[in-house]
């Protein structure tokens, strides 16, 4: 058994340590905040309960499969809820909002009410994302793809033309080819947002998004997000893992090209025989192996060619009185969603704030609407995502309107927006507390490249096998986990991640879902 060193308490970090601990490793999990979760955070202000990240639950099966090789279920963990509707759609010139349902029989009658024959064509549409998904989840989405043997066991079969089909058209020629309504094509093309990329970018074969999200629905943990990573981090503990927050990881030993352990703040070192780096991967290359100059000049030079995903102005606002007109999940669509795209993806401005379009396509979460422990009674929690540049120099966030001038500007509008879309009256004199966050928090908070708050986008160059691996190319005996890795964005990727590690550290080459070694599946 080895001594091994995770570096950050995000998700990835979490479960790649408990994961480790299982498997009998002597593992010591470093994060350098005050709490576990790292951009699965949580705020609480004046009795309200907000996530500062992650909200939107799909892929409901890594979530299971997590818990499942950490010796639990998810439904002895966390109660989930499936929502109905799934989420609601506002559009700019609309009155009428759109809800996709927790029944795809109802959003396919609903997609049919608007353009007549688009409900069969979504129809086929979803078989397709469901054949896609099952084959992303039987082994694409798990595969170290290190080697040629990595191909083999996919299953892929007759399937080998369809999915270089899939990869060379993007996800907007797909959507294009299934609905012609400006409305709907919105609808379908928006997960990839999800997945820090734009739809005339993300591969087609991300249309498998509309599986999750269509047919096995959306969900939500009560509580929220926090609660998975309590639950996750208290069964890494109990796996034998310590977990040590206030721990700040300054580099990463390498002697003769093999990482040897970690240097914090403080000067004093943790010896290891495996370090794995959940954190960002620009500040792992660039930042906690600086002192190998070979190495970094590398990395720079790798992560100058990738592209970023999106940054993001979060806005917290606790709401008093009830607000039905908002779903727990709403989305805001700009009719010139394309100019809001090329926006962000594009050159950045001469004036950070001139990358933000107002009105922006923007998302909100009232999570109050399905969870009463997140608001007082009478009162409402709401989570508002504007997708900004990945710029640094829009700047922080703060609370309650203390942040910098154009962060607070992009919370201004955003809320006048969602009062003027919903038919709010007066939203912003309601609002009791608030909080936003800008790009620079996510650099300075989680040393972000660019201040993204996803990570690379999933361009056809950033995806799957292209994405990266999560052996480090220079250093043996350092392991990756987290978004900027593969698989890729999300929770559920995160999780898949820790996964990938643990097959590296036992050197399993299989291409599914890990496996417990047969001492954990007997008992």
């Amino acid at each position: 058994m080895s001594r091994i060193v995770v570096i950050g308490g995000g998700i990835a970090g979490i479960a790649s340590a408990g994961l480790l601990a299982r498997d009998g490793h002597e593992v010591t999990l470093l994060e350098r905040g005050s709490a576990l979760g790292g951009r699965a955070g949580t705020w609480r202000s004046q009795g309200f309960t907000f996530d500062t990240g992650p909200s939107w639950m799909l892929m409901r099966e890594p979530y299971e499969h997590a818990f499942r090789l950490l010796g639990s279920s998810l439904e002895a963990e966390v109660d989930v809820v499936r929502l109905d509707p799934a989420y609601r759609v506002l559009f700019e010139g609309h009155d009428e909002p759109f809800e996709v349902s927790g029944d795809v029989e109802v959003t396919l009658s609903r997609f049919e009410a608007i353009e007549p024959g688009a409900g069969e064509r979504l129809r086929a549409h979803l078989a397709s994302a469901t054949e896609t998904a099952e084959l992303a989840t039987g082994g694409l989405l798990s595969n170290r793809f290190d080697s040629l043997g990595a191909f083999t066991g996919l299953g892929l079969g007759g399937r080998v033309g369809t999915l270089l089909r899939l990869l060379a058209e993007t996800l907007e020629s797909r959507v294009a080819g299934v609905v012609r309504d400006p409305r709907l094509r919105q609808v379908l093309g928006y997960p990839a947002v999800f997945l820090g990329t734009e739809p005339k970018s993300a591969p087609s074969m991300y249309h498998l998004m509309s599986h999750f999200d269509l047919v096995e629905g959306v969900w939500y943990p009560q509580g929220g997000f926090g609660v998975i990573v309590d639950a996750l981090a208290r069964l890494a503990t109990e796996a034998g893992a310590a977990l040590r927050t206030g721990a700040d990881v300054r580099s990463i030993v390498v002697e003769q090209g093999e990482a040897r352990g970690v240097v914090l703040a403080d000067g004093s070192r943790i010896d290891a025989d495996i370090v794995v780096s959940a954190v960002d991967g620009h500040a792992t290359d660039t930042k906690l192996l600086a002192q190998e100059p070979g190495v970094a000049e590398r990395g720079r030079r790798r992560w100058a060619k990738r592209v970023a995903g999106p940054s993001a102005v979060l806005v917290m606002l606790g709401v008093e009185g009830e607000l039905p007109q908002l779903a727990h999940h709403s989305l805001l669509f700009a009719r010139d969603w394309e100019q809001g795209f090329d926006r962000i993806f594009g050159a950045p401005a001469v004036r950070a704030i001139d990358g933000v379009t107002d009105p922006a396509s923007l998302y909100v979460s009232r999570t109050s609407a399905t969870d009463p422990s997140v608001a007082p009674a009478g009162h409402e929690a709401l989570f508002v995502l504007v997708p900004v540049p990945a710029d640094t120099r829009l700047g922080h966030g703060g609370i309650d309107g203390a942040g910098d001038a154009d962060v607070e500007l992009i919370a201004d509008r955003a809320i006048a927006q969602i009062a003027d879309w919903a038919g709010i009256d007066d939203l912003a004199g309601r609002v009791v507390t608030r909080r936003t966050i800008g790009p620079a928090d996510f650099a300075a908070d989680h040393d972000s490249w660019r201040g993204t708050a996803l990570g690379p986008a999933h361009t056809l160059r950033q995806s799957a096998m292209l994405r990266g691996s999560t052996k480090h190319g220079s250093v043996r005996g350092l392991l990756l986990a987290g978004a900027t890795t593969v698989p890729g964005i999300g929770v559920p990727m995160c999780l898949i991640s820790a996964e990938l590690v643990v097959k590296h550290v036992r050197g399993e080459r299989s291409t599914g879902p890990l496996q417990p070694l047969e001492r954990e599946a007997a008992r």
